[in-house]
């Protein structure tokens, strides 16, 4: 089985359609999935929408909570709830088209391998994103690179497919909520020893502001994550004590 996670917080005015979209896309490759859209804690209407695309459509799963959680909240919410073989997860505004998801759903039968996500570093990756973005994405990168030494050039980019057994493992370890989480779990599977490919993604950032709801404190609480991460991997050792 494939478990696609879809972390939601407040798109109700679209989740439904993109839900859906999601499910047309899987069904063209795979006949066993299950969709996971987890309402994180939302203000808007997204759990009534993901409660009516449940109801319409029994591959969707509904799952939420009151109190929001941040993204790496609601992916590992998801994730210890997955059935999958292989769970991934897609950002609920599909500024990554789904339809990637086949790609690399046969890359990671086809090789073995644990981990496959998507690089917007990768050269064939066809980008249309503000270059405020791309600065950050660099400079996030060269630290990456320096604290943990990844083999992988993008950690961020919001589509990921895991081994279902090796995430279920890895997320009762995570401490961190926020945009820093995916470092977190790439870290701890890197540890691991797990193997992981990067593949490309066609990006069309659909978000009128230059980081769309990503804030200055956004920023700032993903670079603290980033270095409480380093500081409990690599020197306090504690992940896995």
């Amino acid at each position: 089985m494939l478990s696609i996670v879809v972390p939601a917080y407040n798109e109700g005015e679209h989740i439904y359609d993109n839900l859906m979209v999601i499910d047309k896309a899987l069904q063209a490759f795979c006949s066993d999935y299950e969709i996971i859209a987890v309402n994180d804690g939302s203000k808007d209407n997204t759990g009534a929408e993901v409660a009516r695309a449940a109801s319409d459509n029994p591959n969707i799963k509904d799952f939420g909570y009151d109190a929001n959680r941040g993204k790496g909240g609601a992916v590992s919410w998801g994730a210890v709830n997955s059935r999958g073989d292989i769970v991934g997860f897609i950002d609920a505004d599909l500024d990554l088209s789904p339809d990637l998801i086949a790609g690399y759903y046969k890359k990671m039968n086809d090789t073995g391998c644990d981990i496959v996500i998507g690089s917007k570093m990768h050269k064939e990756s066809k980008l249309e994103y503000p270059a405020a973005r791309k600065l950050f994405s660099f400079c996030y990168y060269i630290m990456l690179k320096v604290l943990f030494g990844l083999k992988c050039h993008d950690t961020q980019t919001g589509l990921k497919l895991y081994k279902g057994e090796l995430i279920r493992e890895i997320v009762p370890l995570r401490r961190i909520d926020g945009y820093a989480f995916d470092i977190e779990l790439l870290a701890l599977a890197s540890k691991k020893k797990s193997s992981l490919i990067e593949m490309p993604v066609e990006l069309n950032f659909t978000r009128g502001e230059s980081f769309g709801r990503i804030k200055f404190k956004d920023v700032w609480k993903m670079f603290t994550d980033t270095w409480k991460i380093w500081w409990n991997l690599k020197i306090k050792k504690s992940y896995f004590k």
